[in-house]
């Protein structure tokens, strides 16, 4: 798939987007498979309830020999091109499939980083219980001193023997409630500045020393949490790469999520700006006359379609050139900035054609609600913008 052909009548070359017969096969078999096992019941908003609906869901998939489709053959996965891990992603938003939910930062950040960086006995451990959807993960980087200015943490790990002492707190820590094990980023050159001297570990998030205190979202919903370490006691064997390059593991572990993740999530916001036309072509009023008789919304509306279908060609350039590289490049952000940005915008005109009822809690309301934290999440828009012109674009850093 996404192979650049030869020139064009223009002189340029021409990508053809066009997958291959073993990706067509393989799409019509993830699409039977799906038909007959997404989960019809509602996904629970929170709680325990949540996790078990998202852990007997990855043990489906797992079961059924669908999860870890890009993982090597040798860590339980399918050992399938990354093509088919976006076909994949594809067909499940399609069938109206769950998202990862809480499964999501070891599938997409911590199994992918064991894969790449951790040690033989890392990885026997902890990969096969991430399949099979046996443990929950959480991301302990951002702090509330750090989080768009990640190299900027404080949180402490001083080595102590065999153990790295940690204190400090991260913040916004989405289902650190629900979580058994943590990827967690901290400061152990106690000298050093900015990238030098962090570490990159896995936090047993049953160790003593560790609280919990919930973030409730503004619509009462609580995935967010802030967690503090008292003199928590991790072993050094829980560290990924080396002590103090911890920097360059974290890195890794962002490119990873900026890769096929966000594919889903794609499907679904093409999904509901279809359905946004279905809204506007309906009657306003007595009159008839529909919201695309308004040539100003019948504008943004296409306008809308026309960015979602170019953020898909633009994931499949992206997922095309992964394809030939050892893990996700930064340009993974360019996908990420854009999603979020098009996300926040559909849910600005959702509420246009909501009219008076966004002034009402419900899904709507809820939904648009939850677009403020797309711009920050995983990494905010002018991080990603930073990303982009430096490392994408090879631009100067400005001071």
């Amino acid at each position: 798939m996404l192979k650049v052909c030869g020139p064009n009548p223009a002189g340029k070359a021409a990508m053809n987007l066009d997958f291959s017969a073993a990706d067509e096969a393989f799409r019509a078999e993830a699409r039977s498979w799906l038909r007959d096992n997404v989960p019809r019941e509602r996904r629970p908003e929170d709680g325990r309830e949540m996790r078990d609906f998202d852990m007997a869901w990855q043990r489906r998939q797992y079961d059924g020999g669908w999860a870890g489709i890009a993982w090597p053959k040798e860590y339980g996965g399918r050992g399938l091109p990354v093509a088919q891990q976006l076909i994949w992603y594809e067909e499940l938003a399609k069938a109206g499939g769950p998202e990862l939910g809480v499964a999501l930062v070891g599938l997409s950040h911590g199994g992918p980083t064991l894969i790449a960086r951790g040690t033989p006995e890392q990885k026997a451990f902890h990969l096969p219980k991430i399949l099979k959807g046996d443990v929950v993960w959480s991301q302990g980087f951002s702090e509330p001193g750090a989080g768009s200015d990640l190299a900027s943490l404080t949180t402490r790990g001083v080595v102590d023997g065999d153990h790295i002492v940690v204190t400090g707190s991260k913040i916004w820590t989405s289902y650190a409630h629900l979580s058994d094990y943590q990827e967690l980023l901290v400061r152990t050159d106690p000298d050093s500045r900015r990238q030098s001297g962090l570490t990159w570990m896995i936090c047993d998030m049953r160790t003593p020393g560790i609280t919990i205190r919930p973030i409730h979202f503004i619509n009462g919903e609580h995935h967010f949490n802030q967690v503090f370490y008292d003199e928590v006691r991790v072993p050094i064997a829980n560290v990924v790469g080396e002590i103090g390059e911890g920097w360059s593991v974290a890195m890794s572990t962002l490119s990873f999520e900026r890769g096929t993740g966000f594919t889903q999530a794609q499907i679904e916001l093409a999904q509901f700006v279809d359905e946004m036309v279905k809204r506007a072509a309906r009657p306003r009023d007595r009159s008839g006359k529909t919201w695309l008789d308004d040539p100003a919304m019948a504008k943004k509306l296409a306008r809308l379609r026309a960015d979602v279908a170019a953020l898909r060609a633009m994931t499949y350039a992206s997922v095309s050139r992964n394809m030939r590289r050892d893990q996700p490049g930064p340009d993974g952000s360019l996908v990420k900035l854009l999603l979020a940005q098009l996300r926040q915008e559909s849910q600005r005109i959702s509420m246009e054609l909501l009219g008076a009822d966004f002034a009402t809690m419900n899904d709507d309301t809820a939904l648009y609600l939850r677009t403020f934290q797309r711009s920050v999440g995983g990494g905010t828009n002018e991080i990603q913008m930073n990303i982009i012109a430096q490392r994408v674009l090879g631009l100067p850093k400005s001071y």
